[in-house]
């Protein structure tokens, strides 16, 4: 078990369990898509964040629990799978939370808040941590929310959400103790946003196999597809790499995984969630003009994702994501102009913009790669040698 400061050694591998866990989750994400799916006014996304935040903490707790410590034996597998079974609780309730399962949503999250410190339990204080704030506040707080109408739910919802979330950076001293393997952590959110992007494809495949599939349905998927693959490139091709390096050669991975993965990744993943619920008002009528909340949706929750790129870098190596940010304040602007368009032409539109932004820092990271690094804004401050180029973050 891993429990001091000292750097982990070797290399960590993801267990099957984990990536069995995974997939309780992608139905969780389903869930809180068609949540939002169905309220598109500012009341529907607070909604929608709120239930998404203990959905997202819960992998979170888990995926940290196993990176710290050894998970691949009976006793942990056991608890991963009584894990799975807590989020699959939770998933289940999501569509009824402002309704009649706002308990159960409640009760799930406690469950799996209580496993984990039952796992964690032989590390000495641990629930004087972000583990002991689930299992004696954030837990019972959602429980009780559950009791309560709309209203008061939302607010008390929003409370325990913001404790799990403050929590990291409340006990950050405490946190130092932990030693975090540089390369498991990576991997894992990579895989959670990997998760997330599945959801859009889902949202352009199940409302295109319902359409007549005509020459404009089709361009309309091609367009969407080519969203959907300019946010997975801007990632795995361009971030994916620079977040690994950036655990690896911090002084502080404290500070480096709950900046960068337990707080980034939630805007990440929140702004694909958004553009797949644009998604599925988009494919199945091109031609009809989508209104100020589905815009809203896949603009802003691409903005949101590019804007993240922004925060993500200048935590990491305290530089700009000019090109990112520049796409994102571009995006954002052009969304008043979409409202009253053709869905076909909000998608083009939006497909245009994300691939000019790749093809630009793709020529920027292979002019950086060609031995001039401080031309380019993608580089990073460590220098890259000739058998392992500087990620392109």
């Amino acid at each position: 078990m891993v429990t001091t400061g000292e750097p982990a050694v070797g290399e960590k591998r993801v267990t099957w369990a984990e990536l069995y866990f995974d997939l309780v989750f992608v139905f969780a994400i389903t869930q809180v898509s068609g949540l939002l799916h169905h309220h598109h006014d500012w009341r529907g996304v607070a909604e929608a964040l709120v239930v998404f935040v203990p959905v997202y903490w819960c992998w979170v707790g888990t995926t940290v629990q196993a990176n710290i410590r050894d998970v691949d034996n009976l006793r942990d597998r056991i608890g991963i799978l009584l894990l799975a079974l807590a989020g699959l609780f939770m998933a289940l309730a999501v569509p009824g939370a402002w309704g009649g399962r706002g308990v159960l949503l409640g009760a799930g999250y406690w469950l799996a808040r209580l496993v984990l410190l039952a796992l964690l339990v032989r590390i000495p204080g641990v629930w004087r941590g972000p583990y002991g704030v689930g299992v004696l506040v954030s837990g019972p707080l959602l429980v009780l929310g559950g009791l309560l109408p709309d209203g008061p739910r939302l607010a008390l919802w929003a409370v325990a959400a913001a404790c799990d979330l403050a929590a990291p950076v409340l006990f950050r001293r405490r946190l130092a103790a932990v030693a975090y393997h540089p390369t498991h952590m990576p991997e894992r959110f990579a895989t959670f946003l990997l998760v997330a992007l599945g959801e859009s494809i889902v949202g352009i495949g199940a409302t295109a196999a319902r359409a007549r599939l005509d020459a404009a349905e089709l361009t309309a998927v091609a367009a969407a597809f080519t969203i959907s693959a300019g946010l997975w490139w801007q990632y795995f091709v361009y971030a994916a790499d620079a977040m690994r390096h950036a655990v690896e050669v911090s002084d502080s991975r404290r500070d480096v995984v709950r900046r960068i993965f337990q707080y980034g990744h939630l805007a990440l993943v929140a702004g694909v969630i958004g553009v797949a619920v644009g998604f599925g008002e988009t494919v199945a009528d091109p031609w009809r003009a989508l209104g100020p909340g589905a815009v809203a949706l896949l603009y802003g929750g691409c903005g949101l994702y590019l804007l993240t790129f922004g925060y993500t870098r200048w935590m990491m190596f305290r530089k700009v994501a000019t090109t990112r940010l520049v796409a994102a304040l571009l995006t954002l602007m052009l969304l008043p102009a979409m409202i009253n368009l053709p869905a076909l032409a909000v998608l083009t539109t939006l497909a245009v913009l994300l691939v000019a932004l790749n093809v630009v820092e793709h020529f920027l990271v292979e002019r950086t790669s060609a031995g001039d690094p401080e031309s380019s804004p993608t580089a990073i401050s460590a220098p890259s040698t000739p058998s392992a180029p500087a990620p392109a973050e």
